[in-house]
Order: C-alpha cells, then sequence, then structure tokens
C-alpha cells in the first residue's frame, strides 16, 4: 500500500513539475507567491488535492507560483510542520492533514484549501507575491521535491530484543519504553496521533508501540484503565496511550507530550506493564458495568447520541428537496423511513460484528465521509442563501415569487416524472445508502463507553439477548430524533392550517431557515476541517 501511494505521489509531482515549466496559461515573470504544502503519502486527501488543486494552479500560474512539497513520514519533516503549527498559533484541536502555509495564513484540511487557495493566490499576487515563511529547515526542501522515505507505526519490532531496566547495563541499546496505542475505525484524531508517535520514535527508537483496536481489544483498554485511573466514562475513549505511569486520551496525545514522556522513561525505559493482563479481570469489571445500566440509562445514552449533526444535515436535505419538488405525504415517509432504517441496521449491524469489515476499508471510508460532508455542507450553504433571499422578498411582500417557491408548472411536470416509478425508488434507496454510510462515518464520535460495553458483552453467551434487547434499544432511541424530523416534515406538508400559518409568517420562517442551514453547513465544514 504505502509502495503504491508513494509512486502515485511520484508520478503527480513529475506531472506538477511538467506542469511549472511547460506551457502555463499566465504570462510569466512579475510577482512570485510561494506556498509549502504538508502532507503524507497515505493520505487520500493529500494525494486528491496534489492532483486535482496543485498540479492544476501550477499550470495556470507558471512560474509565478512555486510550492515546496513537505512529505512528512520523513522524521525532520515532520518536526518541521510542529514548528510551523506552533509558530502560526494552530491548537492541537486544528492540526490536520493536509496542511498549506501561504503568506503567513495556514490552510488546513481538504475542504479549505479547495475553497481559499485560488482566491489567497490572486490576493497574494496583486499584493506583489510573497516570501518563503521561516520555517526553521524549510530552507533544505528544493522547490516541488518529494521529502523522505515513509516510516512505519512500529518499524524492526520484530527485530528487537526487550531488555528491562535491570538489564539495560548488559544491552547494547537504551532500554526500551513499552507503549500501548488504543485506536478506532473512523478516528480522526487518530491519525494525527499515529503521525505523532511516529515522529517521537524517530528520535527515541527504544519506543515500542503495540497498537490495539479498542473494539477488538475493550477488555485490555479496560483493564489499562483501571489500572491507571481513567476515568470509567473514557476507559474505552480513542484515541488513548499508555506508557509506565502515564496515559495520554484523545487530543492530549501530541508531539510535545509524546515527547515530554520519551525523556521522562528514556534513562529507565518502561516496562510493559500489561504484561500481567487479566482478562477475566477486565471482561468482570465490563459486565459489572452492563449489568449497571437500566432501560432509562440506555434510552438517555441512545437520545443523547442520536442528536447527530451530520444525519440532521443530510435527512433535512432530503425533506427540503422533496418540499421544493412538491412531494408530500407517503413520499417524505418513505425517504425519511429509509434513511432512518439505513442508520438504524448499520448501528445494529456495528453491534452485531461488522466493524471488524469497516478495517478494511480504511481510508476509502475517510475519503468517502469526506465526500459527503462536503457535498451536504455545499447544499445545504446553497439553501441558506436562497432562504435568505427569500426571507427579503418576505419583507417586501413577495411570497409568490421567492426562490425555494419553484413554479408550479415545473413542480408538477417534476411530480409526473417521478411518480412513474423508478425515480421515486431510486431516491428511497439513496437516501437508505446516506443513512448507512453517515452512520459508519459517525461510528467514533457516538457511544463512547455504552456502545463498546454493550457491543463486548454481546460476545459472552449467557448475556447475549440482554445485550440484543439493549442494543436495539439503544438504537431505536438513536434514531427516534430522526423520525421526529420526518414526520414533524410530513404533518407539515400535510396540514393546510399550517401552511396557512407558515405563509403568514414567512418572514420570519425563512429567517429561520437560513440561520438553521448556515448552522448546518458550518457544522459540516468543520467537521472535514477539523
Amino acid at each position: 500500500m504505502q509502495l503504491r501511494y508513494r509512486l502515485y505521489v511520484i508520478l503527480l509531482l513529475l506531472a506538477l513539475a511538467l506542469a511549472w515549466g511547460v506551457g502555463p496559461v499566465r504570462a510569466q515573470g512579475g510577482p512570485v507567491v510561494r506556498l509549502v504544502y504538508f502532507y503524507a503519502v497515505d493520505c487520500p486527501h493529500c494525494i486528491v488535492l496534489i492532483n486535482e488543486v496543485l498540479t492544476p494552479l501550477q499550470t495556470e500560474y507558471g512560474d509565478q507560483l512555486q510550492i515546496k512539497m513537505v512529505e512528512i513520514s520523513d522524521p525532520a519533516n515532520y518536526e518541521m510542520l510542529i514548528r510551523a503549527e506552533e509558530m502560526f498559533g494552530v491548537t492541537p484541536e486544528e492540526r490536520g492533514l493536509p496542511t498549506l502555509v501561504i503568506d503567513g495564513q495556514v490552510l488546513i484540511g481538504e475542504d479549505a484549501i479547495r475553497q481559499k487557495l485560488h482566491c489567497l493566490l490572486d490576493t497574494c499576487l496583486g499584493a506583489g507575491g510573497t516570501s518563503w515563511p521561516d520555517i526553521p529547515g524549510l530552507e533544505g526542501i528544493a522547490v516541488g521535491s518529494e521529502g523522505g522515505a515513509g516510516l512505519g507505526l512500529n518499524p524492526g519490532l520484530e527485530g528487537v530484543e526487550p531488555c528491562g531496566p535491570e538489564e539495560a547495563t548488559a544491552c547494547e541499546g537504551p532500554a526500551p519504553i513499552w507503549v500501548a496505542y488504543f485506536y478506532e475505525v473512523g478516528c480522526q484524531e487518530c491519525s494525527r496521533a499515529e503521525y505523532d508517535i511516529r515522529y517521537v520514535r524517530s528520535k527515541y527508537p527504544q519506543l515500542m508501540v503495540e497498537e490495539y483496536n479498542v473494539r477488538d481489544d475493550a477488555a485490555l483498554a479496560e483493564w489499562l484503565g483501571a489500572r491507571f485511573g481513567v476515568p470509567e466514562r473514557q476507559r474505552l475513549a480513542t484515541p488513548s496511550l499508555f506508557v509506565g505511569e502515564d496515559y495520554l486520551i484523545g487530543t492530549e496525545i501530541t508531539s510535545e507530550s509524546l515527547l515530554a514522556l520519551a525523556e521522562k522513561y528514556a534513562p529507565t525505559g518502561a516496562e510493559r506493564v500489561w504484561a500481567d493482563f487479566n482478562p477475566q479481570e477486565a471482561e468482570q469489571n465490563i459486565i459489572e458495568r452492563f449489568k449497571s445500566f437500566g432501560v432509562l440509562t440506555v434510552v438517555f445514552a441512545g437520545l443523547v447520541d442520536g442528536l447527530n449533526p451530520c444525519a440532521f444535515a443530510t435527512l433535512v436535505f432530503f425533506v427540503s428537496y422533496l418540499t421544493l419538488s412538491g412531494r408530500k405525504g407517503r413520499e417524505i415517509l418513505a425517504v425519511g423511513g429509509a434513511f432512518t432504517l439505513g442508520v438504524f441496521l448499520a448501528y445494529l449491524a456495528v453491534g452485531l460484528g461488522f466493524y471488524k469489515v469497516l478495517d478494511l476499508l480504511g481510508d476509502l471510508l475517510a475519503t468517502l465521509g469526506r465526500w459527503v460532508y462536503g457535498l451536504t455542507g455545499l447544499l445545504c450553504a446553497g439553501l441558506a442563501v436562497f432562504s435568505f433571499l427569500d426571507f427579503l422578498k418576505a419583507r417586501r411582500g413577495e411570497i409568490g415569487d421567492m426562490t425555494l417557491n419553484l413554479p408550479h408548472s415545473l413542480r408538477m411536470r417534476i411530480n409526473a416524472v417521478i411518480r412513474k416509478g423508478r425515480k421515486s425508488e431510486a431516491f428511497v434507496a439513496g437516501a437508505f445508502v446516506t443513512g448507512m454510510v453517515v452512520s459508519f462515518l459517525e461510528l467514533a464520535c457516538t457511544g463512547q463507553v455504552y456502545l463498546p460495553t454493550i457491543i463486548f458483552v454481546m460476545s459472552r453467551p449467557e448475556m447475549r439477548v440482554r445485550a440484543l434487547i439493549f442494543l436495539v434499544l439503544y438504537n431505536l432511541l438513536f434514531t427516534l430524533p430522526l423520525v421526529v424530523v420526518f414526520v414533524l416534515a410530513y404533518y407539515g406538508t400535510g396540514s393546510k392550517q399550517l401552511t396557512r400559518f407558515l405563509q403568514r409568517r414567512a418572514a420570519t420562517v425563512k429567517l429561520g431557515m437560513t440561520l438553521l442551514f448556515a448552522a448546518l453547513a458550518t457544522w459540516l465544514t468543520v467537521a472535514i476541517v477539523v
């Protein structure tokens, strides 16, 4: 996989170099804009941006655009990224890949770079160009070059002979520092944490990292959490890391915190504290927690986790489309029901063990998530703009001329086409598939304690029935907010009294819709960038 990505990147960089030297659209000479692009060969969004954004821009701007490509699997290059983040005040919560630096500004994530880079280039050229940012080590990177070779999370671990503090003098190298690292499929913070671990390991080769999927190794995560005094609500959270007498969870895992721990344990090493792991003790703790769950506890957990902005945004888009097309009643129920059923079955499948298949999807799932979030966010932003225009028209009394009210003849034509059969069925099928996809993308953000606990207990034959009942109950309550949304939409489109009321309060309703769609678009954009 790494080799395939690397060959692909090399080809893209050759294309970038050719684009830089051949046939630019813009006149040569004049001001020059210089930017730095931090990326990773195993980051799909990074590769897509090179192919779809940077290469075309190089062709368009020619020698007026100079790009330094910094591949962060090289430890020196990763340290360069860390220094850049420190220089420009990027917080741990904001860190991400790819990262682009231009004229003192930092763009993080595919969406931000796509939206802002072209405009920034024109602005910077108009201002006379830019210089290279004063990032330590950047002077050693050539324009258009690729930095460094790949580095696995724990390369060479198999060939390392364990060596405890008591035998340190007899060992050729320093005493090993054993680390247990827990991750989860779909966890955005996990990927950056892994880059931090690689970087620190390049400075402290004795760092021995053992990776565990928290879904498969929930008992070990529980045991370590209890041993290290982790609050119960965080024991199955990801990413998490345990070393010596210390632990880090979530955004606490940074290069700075890892370097501090490595420096702390470098003189003596850190034992593999989970060597005496007692599965029975840990499993009993999880089972006791499960037994403490009452029906109301599971109901409340499902409702809270069910307040999922991405699912809401997607369902609101479907319902809005139906309403704008003049479709009502059963069609709204069918689409809303299909979307909700997709969400329900996705979480049920995860509870029954399907999450293991998600490991095989890997980067494909993350890429698909970016597209779903980005497209839905863009559509919500468009609806926000049109709703605001309608708000202005409603204030002037032009209710019949609103942008989001399609002409009657066009709505009737759409209805006639849709009701012929296949297109309506395809729309329902699309809603069902979208519901499943959105659910798989949100797995790492929901049920941090309750869902993993229920999934673990499902493997115990004597408690499987109760766990299955709780799993179904959790999922039913998880989807309840979605049911409320499309049922309200159903009654709203079918109630003449409500329709008349909304027409009388058209300006207020349109302003509320503007704020709602703007909030959803903002949330989805943040979900992509962060």
